[in-house]
């Protein structure tokens, strides 16, 4: 499962492509199931009798595998028999939407993925919820992002470097907080910087616009003359926080940087720096908040998504650990949550009871045991 109809796609053209090239290499093929497997592609956009096919297919056991977007949860996908759930970008969905992905099997596989851990899922891992596995290397020829916090004042600057890259036959993002101007927010809006850049700043260059309320043909259409070369800066809002790849872009500049998340701040930079080509971050913050800027200058210190998932966990909690807030700290009779001594010598006294006294039978844990009972009373959701 996948937050975009744009990243739903390249998954299910990644997979068919790997699985059938495996399927094709293997001895075994011929004699397992016969075939290769279907995988098949469920988002917002299929409908009519490809979505009652696929449907069907679910249900019947004969497509093996569906790469999808929240689609997948509706109430009418069913599945002959759910063995494993995969949920990319993990941060961009609620805890009651991992939970219904997985209650669609009995007690499935699940496998979470992102390259900025929520607090919830450092704190579920931390108390031994989730395994974790961690790619802390850069393909092959990649550069660290060069990531800068600027003022306001030095925006001009940052245009003027924004079109040193283009010169040099690059492409540039510049993301904006809002779609449009509103009289409630003070902040930059993407059809209206859009239409000022275009004109004033970059007249010579070739800009393309890009926001949630496109339609999907629109947004397809758009991000397709970026892919291309054919858009020198693409203006965007959050859309194009997951699921772009393209590889020439090399300078993400952010409005309002203050007004997004340490994992969106991330999820932003990881848009350039996809090649070998030496790429930037700029950030600009309307805001001398000391929050603002203890957050943005995590971002400036760091390209570790871990890193930063630690920073996240101290400046907003872990959320509720049997409840749907994913953010916020527990009440639990816990020193600190991110004491990691602690929680390991916690977790080791669990696991001691497991092996030793799983339904906490023994009389003499019958108060640990109503404790227990009296707590699990939320939405259990380890994901």
């Amino acid at each position: 499962m996948a937050t975009t109809e744009i990243l739903a796609e390249q998954h299910h053209h990644t997979l068919t492509q790997i699985l059938t090239t495996a399927w094709s290499a293997s001895d075994t093929s011929a004699t397992t199931l016969g075939r290769s497997p279907s995988i098949r592609l469920l988002t917002g956009s299929v409908t009519g009798q490809e979505r009652k096919d696929i449907y069907a297919g679910l249900a019947d056991g004969s497509v093996a595998i569906v790469v999808g977007t929240h689609a997948l949860i509706q109430e009418s996908v069913q599945f002959k028999e759910l063995a494993l759930a995969v949920i990319d970008e993990q941060h961009r969905f609620g805890v009651r939407q991992r939970a219904a992905l997985r209650q669609k099997g009995y007690n499935p596989h699940l496998l979470v993925m992102t390259a900025t851990p929520i607090p919830r899922s450092l704190q579920l891992t931390l108390w031994g919820h989730l395994d974790v596995s961690i790619i802390d290397e850069m393909p092959p020829g990649r550069k660290p992002v060069t990531t800068r916090l600027i003022l306001p004042t030095e925006r001009e600057r940052a245009y003027t470097f924004v079109r040193s890259q283009i010169e040099k036959g690059h492409q540039a993002f510049i993301i904006c907080p809002l779609v449009e101007e509103s009289e409630n927010v003070e902040a930059k809006a993407a059809v209206e910087e859009y239409a000022r850049l275009q004109e004033h700043i970059f007249p010579n260059l070739r800009l393309g616009l890009l926001h949630g309320r496109m339609k999907g043909e629109e947004k397809e259409a758009t991000m397709g003359r970026f892919a291309r070369g054919e858009t020198d800066i693409l203006v965007a809002t959050s859309v194009i926080e997951v699921g772009i790849d393209v590889p020439n872009a090399t300078v993400m500049l952010v409005e309002g940087a203050d007004r997004f998340g340490l994992a969106q701040l991330h999820q932003f930079r990881g848009r350039v720096g996809r090649s070998e080509y030496l790429s930037y971050c700029l950030l600009v913050s309307d805001t001398d908040s000391p929050e603002a800027q203890e957050r943005l200058q995590a971002v400036e210190s760091t390209n570790d998504g871990f890193v930063l998932a630690q920073k996240d966990l101290e400046m907003r909690g872990p959320g509720e650990f049997l409840g749907t807030h994913q953010s916020g700290f527990p009440d639990l009779r816990l020193a600190s949550v991110t004491n990691l001594k602690l929680v390991e010598a916690a977790r080791e006294a669990a696991r001691r009871f497991f092996d030793t006294d799983p339904e906490l039978e023994d009389p003499d844990n019958r108060l640990l045991a109503r404790q227990v009972d009296q707590l699990w009373r939320g939405e259990g959701e380890v994901s």
